[in-house]
Order: structure tokens, then sequence, then C-alpha cells
């Protein structure tokens, strides 16, 4: 069993934050998206891993992910020239996959059931492709499942304006190696690219094995602001942490479950937990509400936060009113010159400096 974890695509709903980097590598909880991805896999039991990355974003995805020795896994990085579909993601990565059933997972997904309890059901029914699905309030928005009362996909629907359920397809699938003859038999799409929906749709057709699991608990598509800071207090909430690594003050008052990275120091300054605050940071005369992540190297000097990400080397100094629902890239730098506004929310990309006059 190999997986392919897809990590190209240019992130449009993200920009600015995008422009300058991938979007499975932004922080949740100070872990990047995309490595959830593969610790699943790999706890899943399956350690050959190849992952789709982009001409724009791939330098920076192999660099910060490695070889995967730090997760006990071997990856390869398969170039993906454009933006063509997850079809033709997989088409790119025949050479690698061979004839080896595979697991695909949407490097920005992220789903709190364990992957083993559907690659049992995958292998042991032995079936052509296995989709999980999830019930969301506005189907519309999503690829929808039509399935039998047993869980067998009768037909699949891109976003359809009369739903015939409410289940979504989740970014994750399992196929045999079949699927790479799917592929080669279907057309582009409208929109140009070579549909997954089409490819699964062409099994159905041909009378194979498809099969649908309803995943438990929470499932993220974290392609927006709102869904990583989602997905960041959800992961807060539910990881147990409490360790603090750095230097607090007499003045300083850390309560609840609290990380605190080495070389990181909190000076006069309250912090509410759930919180991680990275290696190397320096926070003097702040209040850190809850559900935040604030990366290593960040600087926070008067400054009043919750519910938000802060990514690596930022600057937020003499700010002192409230920062919430806040999204602040890698080196972004805010300051303020007046005491006017009474609450602040951000959605702010790599190297910007922004000033509140």
């Amino acid at each position: 069993m190999k997986a392919l974890i897809l990590s190209g695509g240019k992130g449009t709903r993200l920009r600015p934050l995008t422009y300058t980097g991938a979007k499975q590598l932004v922080l949740v909880a100070n872990k990047p998206i995309l490595w959830y991805g593969i610790e699943s896999i790999v706890a899943a039991g399956i350690t050959d891993i190849g992952i789709i990355i982009s001409p724009e974003t791939g330098n920076e995805v192999k660099s910060k992910t490695g070889n995967g020795d730090r997760f006990g896994a071997k990856i390869t990085y398969i170039l993906q020239d454009q933006p063509a579909g997850l079809a033709h993601a997989v088409k790119v990565a025949q050479q690698f996959l061979g004839n080896y059933p595979f697991i695909m997972y949407l490097g920005d997904n992220l789903i709190e059931s364990q992957l083993n309890l559907f690659l049992d059901s995958f292998s042991q029914q032995n079936l052509d492709s296995l989709i999980l699905l999830h019930p969301v309030t506005n189907p519309s928005a999503f690829g929808v499942a039509k399935v039998d009362s047993q869980g067998r996909v009768l037909e699949l629907i891109e976003k359809p304006e009369n739903p015939p359920s409410n289940l979504a397809l989740v970014g994750i699938y399992f196929f045999s190696e079949i699927i790479h003859q799917a592929i080669a038999s279907i057309q582009p799409s409208v929109r140009g690219e070579l549909e997954i929906t089409d490819a699964i749709q062409w099994l159905i057709n041909h009378q194979k094995k498809v099969q649908s699991c309803q995943i438990e608990g929470w499932w993220l598509d974290t392609a927006k602001k709102d869904d990583i800071l989602e997905a960041n207090r959800i992961i807060l909430d539910t990881s147990p942490m409490s360790s603090i690594l750095g230097q607090t003050d007499a003045q300083s008052q850390v309560i609840g479950r609290v990380q605190i990275g080495a070389g990181s120091q909190i000076i006069n300054s309250t912090i509410r937990g759930p919180v991680v605050i990275g290696n190397d940071c320096y926070i003097e005369r702040c209040f850190i509400g809850p559900y935040s992540s604030i990366a290593d190297q960040v600087t926070l000097i008067d400054a009043d936060l919750e519910h938000s990400v802060i990514l690596e080397g930022a600057k937020v100094v003499g700010i002192s009113y409230r920062i919430v629902d806040s999204l602040i890239g890698q080196r972004a730098q805010l300051t303020i010159a007046s005491q006017r506004p009474k609450a602040l929310r951000f959605l702010v990309g790599d190297d910007s400096q922004i000033e509140l006059i």
C-alpha cells in the first residue's frame, strides 16, 4: 500500500498569504497542516509516500518536510507542472504508484478519525475504491455522493443544484490500481481539468466495487482563513499539552493548558490557554487569550490577542486593542500610531507591514 498526498495548487482562497508560500505549510497549533496528514498515514501503517508539489511552492514543501525520516516514512516528491485536476495528479504519479493500491490524501484536509479503520475496510472488502463522506449543511457547495443503504456509491455529482444527499466527499480516497485505467478513459471537464469524481464515476459505470464510509467526528478543509482558525481551535482543544521550556517572570501569569517553547521570554504578560507559543519568542505586556498559536521567533509587545494564528518571525508592537480571529503571516509587522480602534481583524500575507493611524 502506498500513499499520495496532494500539496500543489495555488491556494487562491488564502491569498495574500499563499502568494509567497504553500497553503499546506500554514501552521495549525504550530505544525504545518501537511504534517498532520503524513502522521495520520504513517499511523495507519503506510510509510511509502509520494507528495505532489507545484513549481511555485515545491521547493519550500521539500525543504521543510524533508525525506520523511522525521515521520518514519520514505517521501518521494512528484512535480505536477500545472494544476490540471486531482486525477491529473494521480496520472503524473503513476510511475511512483505502480500497481499498488493507494490512499490519496488532499494535503489541506484534517480529520479526527483514524485512517486504519477505513484501510481495513478497503482491504478486507477487496474494493476498487473507497470514498469518505461527511454530512454537511450546504451540500450544493461540495461534491456529493448518492449511496444505497449498504453504502455502495451509485453516483457522484459536483456541486449539484438539487443534491441527492447531504453527504459531501472528504478529500481522502482509497484506490486499487484500476483507477489508472479510469483516468486514462476520461476527458477533461469544462474547466479543463481531469476530475477525480469523473474517474470514480467511470468505475461505478463499469460495475467496479466502489463503497463509501461516513467519517465520525470533525472534518476540516483548511482552504480559507476561518477554516484554519477553526482547525487551530479544535486541535488546541483536543491536544494534551502543558510544558514551559521558556522563561516567565514574576509579573506574568500562565493559566490553563499552555506550551511555551525553548528560548521564549514572557514578561509582565498573561497567557490563558489553550495556547501554544514557539521557540525564541519575545512577549511583553501582552494578554494572549485562548485558542491562539504563536510560531517561532515572534515578537509581541503591548498586544491583546485571542483566537488567532501568528506565523514565524511576525512582530506586533504597540497595539493595545484586541486582535481577534486573525491570521498573520511570516515576518509581517503590525504597529500602531493612534489609539482609535476598539477591535482589529486581519488576514496578513508574508513580509507585510501594517501601521494603524
